[in-house]
């Protein structure tokens, strides 16, 4: 199969550097068509709403905008001649016959690769509650631990979470139909490895040269810390009560208060795991580790990586019950946020009166100019000829009776 027909599918998975890199390729992608890459977009949440689609996920009325995203961007897949790269993170919960019906979508003749980046569980279980949390549920952390670590997975909670994090079973999903070394695992580097090794790993798999395309990129999805996720919690209680559109939880929610406001505030304890449950994570890491190791695949990394690290252990804060000063504090930036963003929509408001109003003012001008001028040809047309044939000329363009001249 020749090189410039690879289709590099990533599918996840959630908290592993997916939005960072979209974000990459999103910014490049003018580049990367000239280069023969395409990454199949017209708008940055196109994946997105394909796997919308693909999956037929609800997801707070946004899969109504997804209808036929699929299908468009398979269209543009098999169109291309070169190498194309889809991805996004809520791929990784495909269940086979929806993984048969992508590869199928995308026509004959393409070198499929499978992509998953993958994290130590110590760090994707508390993330992933966090995920909820900022997607207005309200589970206790407590809560959420429980059903993560029932056995049955019998909740909706449980079985999306494993669905996307769960290493083994995501890539025989997605990777039972390919050869192992067209089957790529990507390892998140541990705290305090260089910032950009996770894009060179990225860009290694993808094809691509990591210094041609600078990742500054601001597009993230930032974490908070155990305060802050518990204000936003407290926040969910109250706007799930009807009073806060979905689109306006996103806007001032999601990304004003949690990622633009509360995830940059530093010295906050970090969400963790209690000591029963990282003990749990540890030996159910050590066994996902054992059976990646025998399947062949292409690691990018190391599958040490997914072992979580002893020493990034610092203590656990309990979110259920946060320190109540700790919680105050950020509800009081969060309100000076909100107010600062009050007054920023307000000055643009005004803004748009005085365009809006200066406008109208040169319409009325416009008007009365057109209207005097209009009478004067009628009144000149009562003396003059070539006005009178002008007038009437007007008249039947425009199709009026002589009152309304």
């Amino acid at each position: 199969m020749s090189e410039s027909r690879r289709l590099l599918v990533h599918v996840g998975a959630p908290k592993t550097g997916t939005s960072f890199v979209q974000d990459v390729l999103w910014q490049n992608r003018e580049r990367l068509a000239a280069q023969g890459v395409l990454y199949p977009a017209e708008r940055f949440d196109e994946h997105f709403l394909a796997a919308l689609d693909l999956m037929e996920l609800p997801w707070g009325g946004l899969e109504k905008q997804a209808v036929g995203a699929w299908d468009r961007l398979a269209e543009r897949v098999r169109a291309w001649p070169g190498t194309v790269i889809v991805s996004h993170e809520i791929l990784a919960t495909a269940s086979k016959q929806q993984v048969h019906r992508a590869f199928d979508s995308f026509g004959e003749g393409r070198e499929v690769h499978v992509v998953l980046s993958a994290r130590d569980l110590v760090r994707q279980i508390p993330a992933e509650w966090q995920e909820n949390v900022k997607h207005r549920r309200t589970v206790s952390y407590r809560g959420f631990l429980d059903r993560v670590t029932d056995p049955s997975r019998g909740s909706e909670l449980a079985s999306w979470f494993w669905g996307v994090q769960e290493v083994p079973d995501v890539l025989d999903r997605w990777g039972s139909t390919l050869p192992p070394d067209q089957v790529h695992l990507v390892t998140v580097p541990r705290a305090g490895a260089p910032r950009d090794l996770l894009w060179q790993r990225f860009a290694s798999v993808l094809g691509l040269d990591p210094d041609a395309l600078a990742p500054e990129t601001t597009r993230a999805n930032p974490s908070m810390g155990v305060p802050e996720t518990a204000l936003v919690r407290r926040i969910n209680s109250r706007v799930n009560r009807g009073v806060l559109a979905n689109e306006d939880y996103r806007q001032f929610v999601r990304e004003l208060l949690a990622h633009r406001t509360l995830s940059q505030r530093s010295g906050s304890p970090r969400l963790a795991l209690p000591a029963d449950v990282r003990a749990w994570a540890v030996e159910l890491s050590e066994a996902w580790i054992k059976e990646l190791a025998g399947r062949g695949y292409d690691v990018v990394g190391s599958l040490d990586e997914l072992r979580p690290d002893a020493e990034a252990d610092t203590g656990y804060a309990d979110p259920d019950t946060p320190d109540e000063d700790a919680v105050a504090d950020a509800a009081m930036a969060s309100i000076v946020t909100l107010l600062e963003e009050a007054a920023r929509l307000q000055h643009e408001e005004r803004l748009m009166r005085r365009e809006r109003d200066a406008a109208h003012a040169e319409l009325e001008r416009s008007r009365g100019l057109w209207f005097r001028a209009k009478r004067k040809l009628v009144r000149t047309a009562d003396t003059h000829r070539a006005a009178a044939l002008a007038l009437g000329a007007y008249r039947r363009i425009r199709g009026s009776s002589s009152r309304s001249a």
